[in-house]
C-alpha cells in the first residue's frame, strides 16, 4: 500500500510578458532656461538706457568744437582733454586732497562705532544704526546748509575753536582763515565728513559683524593682548569693509560740488564745480564732458590701484 505525500505546488512559470517601460525624462524647457535672461533685462536695459547711452553721448561731446548759438559738431577734437587738464588741475588736486582727507577722516570716526554696534552695543544696536542712517531721513542740501549754520562766525562752535586757539593751530596749517571757519577748507573738509560718514559705518558694521566672536576668546586664551587681537585677528577679517566704507566714501566726495559751493570760496572750488559751471554758466560743453571724462579716468586708476594693494577683492 503506497502513501502519497501531497507535494507544494510548483512555482508559476515566469511571466514572459514585457514590463512597462518607463517614460523617457522630459527635457527641460527652452523657455525655461531663459528665465534667468528675462529677469537681468530689465536691469541691462536701465544700463544701457541710463548709464551706457549717455556715457557714449558725453564721449561723442568731449570732442565736438563750436557754440550753443552755432550748434557743436564731431571734429574729434582731441584737444580740449589737454587743455581741460592743464587749465583746470589745482581744482583735480583739491578735490583729491579733500576727498582723500574726508576718508581717512570718516574711517577714523566710523570705525570706533561701527565695532561698538557690532560688539558691545546690545539691545541698543537698532536704536544706534537708526541714528547712523537718520541723516538720510532729510535733503543733502538741508544737511549741508545746516553746517553752514553750524559753522558761522559768530556761533558757539567757532567762539569754542577761539577759546582753545585750535584756529590759531589751524590757521597755521591753512585750512582756516584767520578766526573764520567757512568759506575754508576746514568747512569743506567738515560737510563731506558728515554727509558721507554713514557709507564708511554701515560697510564696516556689516563686516564686522560676520567676525565669528569665537576667534577673540581664542585668541584671549592663547594670551594674546586686546591690541594684537585688533591688529592680527579683528583689522585683517575687517578689511572687506574698510575698503568698501573707504570707496563708497572717496568716490562721491571725490565728485561732489555741493559743500564746496555752500560751506567754501573761489579758493576752495573742486573740480565738480568747474564742471557744473562749464555746463550751466559758461555753456562750454565740450570743456564739461572732457573733464568728466579726466575724473573718471583718475578715480578708477586710484580705486584699481587702491583694490591690489589692499590685498582683498572681498567686498561687503
Amino acid at each position: 500500500m503506497t502513501t502519497v505525500t501531497d507535494a507544494p505546488p510548483p512555482p508559476p512559470p515566469p511571466s514572459t510578458a514585457l514590463a512597462p517601460e518607463e517614460p523617457p525624462a522630459r527635457k527641460p524647457r527652452r523657455r525655461g532656461r531663459l528665465v534667468p535672461y528675462w529677469l537681468l533685462l530689465p536691469g541691462i536695459l536701465w544700463l544701457i538706457v541710463f548709464f551706457a547711452l549717455p556715457l557714449v553721448y558725453q564721449a561723442s561731446t568731449s570732442v565736438q568744437t563750436g557754440s550753443l548759438e552755432e550748434g557743436f559738431k564731431v571734429t574729434w577734437h582731441f584737444a580740449t582733454y589737454w587743455d581741460a587738464l592743464t587749465d583746470y588741475w589745482p581744482q583735480f588736486l583739491r578735490s583729491v586732497l579733500y576727498a582723500g582727507t574726508a576718508t581717512v577722516l570718516c574711517l577714523l570716526l566710523g570705525y570706533p562705532l561701527a565695532y561698538l554696534i557690532a560688539f558691545r552695543a546690545g539691545r541698543w544696536r537698532n536704536v544706534i544704526l537708526v541714528l547712523v542712517i537718520a541723516p538720510f531721513f532729510t535733503s543733502f542740501l538741508i544737511r549741508t546748509l545746516a553746517w553752514k549754520t553750524i559753522l558761522a562766525d559768530g556761533g558757539p562752535v567757532v567762539g569754542a575753536l577761539n577759546s582753545l586757539h585750535v584756529l590759531d593751530v589751524t590757521s597755521w596749517l591753512g585750512v582756516t582763515a584767520g578766526d573764520r571757519v567757512l568759506a575754508t577748507p576746514l568747512a569743506v573738509i567738515c560737510g563731506l565728513t558728515y554727509n558721507f560718514l554713514p557709507f564708511m559705518i554701515l560697510p564696516l558694521y556689516t563686516s564686522l559683524e560676520r567676525i565669528d566672536g569665537r576667534l577673540h576668546e581664542a585668541a584671549g586664551d592663547l594670551y594674546a593682548k586686546p591690541s594684537t587681537t585688533f591688529r592680527k585677528v579683528t583689522f585683517p577679517l575687517s578689511m572687506p569693509g574698510v575698503v568698501s566704507g573707504t570707496l563708497l566714501t572717496f568716490i562721491p566726495a571725490a565728485g561732489d560740488y555741493v559743500n564746496a559751493d555752500l560751506l567754501g570760496s573761489t579758493d576752495t572750488r573742486m573740480v565738480g564745480n568747474v564742471i557744473q559751471t562749464q555746463f550751466l554758466r559758461i555753456l562750454d560743453y565740450p570743456t564739461a564732458a572732457a573733464l568728466s571724462f579726466i575724473l573718471m579716468a583718475a578715480i578708477l586708476f586710484m580705486v584699481t590701484f587702491y583694490i591690489r594693494k589692499s590685498g582683498t577683492e572681498d567686498l561687503v
